[in-house]
């Protein structure tokens, strides 16, 4: 039987041993902290969610630019409210009256009900319902009513540059009366032969809903397809300026370019699958920021996908449209704004317990003004974790990158890539910022959360996804493995 001194001095000795393990392993993030000594800024921390458990952090309370990871918020924002049945239902009404040869005397409104995810496909259901009602001209005019918000003043350079100019698809601008996620979409088929133009047509239909001028040139199979363009406006005219070369005998390429007003291009959109329908129309085709009157006859309405389903899509593809125009559905004021949308996601952002400040501008992460902490983000995990109802929904979002539809994100261990769920936000200017958030389940089966946030301090050194990954996965591995 040992001493009693001798005993105590031994759990002394122990708890000693046990303290300085803890904070050993509590730092947690060696590679990535290789990533902040080269002069990045670092907030990062991985935590098991059922005892609280931190395994590694550093500087976890710091506040930094999330990028797209802000679409964490967004998401889990838009379910607590909504929930993930939810459907936007938009709706074609009109204050006149159909006759019995088919006239329609008096506008038809198209009440744009703020649904992130509405098609072409979505509108040709409207037209069709118009056809069920034996519509078969109207004597009126056609309007499409953005009241509920659009159009929205931008707030990133992104946006500011696409209302003259755009390259990109991620950076359309918003309306609650928008198709197609506010692009513009041409298919490219090669021609019949070496040398001849590239055939174009409409993604939706035969023809290109907008102008094109096209440069793209057939060439042999054996070289590459190469398509570039973008849209220009003028005056109110979009224009795509596309060049390139696609190679014969090979598949169509779909060519997407943000539009300048998605409200006009869902009034192109209506009017062009109207005239399909051979429904004439006698009147002007124009916008509204005017709320369609309340005793309004529907004459035809298309229920949008789920919240679930629009859920899937955002955060597979990190689409910021959808992202930003569902940040505008949970304003409570009319018309929406970003502001009233910033305002509303930190409304939610305070509900989530322990999770501290927070600056959340856009739902997308399209602009650096969004910061919030890696100590954040896990409240933020951890709180959908606990919410079975949502978590289901929350987590499929999300990209195993065994599995990752973005080829970046396929690094790492093959323990780090398959027992991860992420979310990654990429931004190149002013500053690069890589980041990364979610889940991970450990080899015992236990529910983990983590995030790392690396900003920039400059425009350079660029900052490449491939070390942030490979640190990323170098420091998470033993964890999932050891627990």
């Amino acid at each position: 039987m040992k001493h009693p001194i001798t005993q105590r001095l031994a759990v002394l000795a122990c708890m000693v041993a046990c303290s300085v393990t803890s904070l050993a392993h509590a730092a947690g993030f060696d590679a990535v902290e290789g990533i902040a000594a080269k002069g990045f800024d670092v907030s990062a921390q991985a935590v098991l969610l059922d005892g609280n458990t931190t395994l590694g952090a550093i500087a976890p309370r710091a506040m930094l630019t999330p990028a797209s990871v802000s679409k964490l918020y967004i998401s889990a924002a838009s379910l607590d409210r909504f929930g993930p049945q939810k459907r936007f239902t938009t709706r074609l009404v009109t204050t006149g009256e159909v006759e019995s040869n088919g006239t329609l005397r008096g506008d038809i409104i198209l009440d744009g009900a703020g649904d992130p995810g509405l098609t072409s496909n979505d509108y040709w259901m409207l037209v069709q319902g118009l056809k069920q009602l034996g519509v078969k001209r109207v004597r009126g005019n056609v309007l499409v009513s953005e009241w509920r918000f659009g159009p929205v003043p931008c707030i990133s350079t992104d946006r500011c540059r696409a209302r003259t100019s755009s390259r990109h698809a991620y950076d359309a601008l918003l309306s609650s009366a928008a198709v197609d996620f506010a692009n513009w979409c041409v298919r490219v088929y090669p021609g019949s032969k070496v040398g001849e133009p590239a055939h174009l047509q409409g993604c939706f239909g035969e023809k290109a809903l907008t102008a094109v001028d096209s440069s793209i040139k057939t060439v042999a199979t054996t070289q590459p397809t190469r398509i570039s363009g973008a849209r220009v406006t003028s005056g109110s005219t979009d224009t795509l300026k596309l060049d390139g070369t696609i190679a014969l005998d090979t598949f169509p390429r779909n060519i997407y370019r943000a539009s300048a007003d998605p409200a006009q291009q869902s009034l192109y959109t209506l009017v062009d699958l109207m005239h399909q329908a051979d429904i004439t129309v006698t009147g002007n085709a124009t916008l509204s920021r005017t709320r369609p009157p309340a005793d309004a006859t529907v004459l035809a309405s298309v229920d949008g996908p789920t919240l679930q389903e629009l859920l899937l899509r955002m955060m597979n593809y990190s689409n910021n449209f959808m992202a930003d125009v569902l940040a505008l559905d949970l304003s409570s004021t009319t018309p929406a704004t970003l502001a009233n949308a910033s305002a509303a996601l930190e409304r939610f952002v305070a509900t989530v317990p322990g999770h501290g400040p927070v600056t959340l501008q856009s739902g997308s992460g399209l602009t650096t003004q969004n910061k919030t902490s890696a100590h954040g983000l896990i409240a933020l995990l951890n709180e959908m974790y606990h919410r079975p109802a949502l978590f289901p929904v929350f987590v499929a979002g999300m990209q195993a990158p065994v599995n990752g539809p973005m080829r970046f994100i396929r690094r790492g261990s093959d323990v780090f890539q398959n027992n991860i769920m992420i979310k990654t936000g990429t931004l190149n200017q002013p500053v690069p910022v890589r980041a990364v958030a979610g889940y991970f389940r450990t080899r015992q089966g236990r529910w983990g959360a983590f995030a790392v946030m690396v900003n920039g301090r400059a425009a350079t050194p660029y900052l490449r996804w491939k070390d942030v990954l490979e640190a990323v996965s170098k420091d998470l591995t033993p964890m999932i493995e050891n627990h």
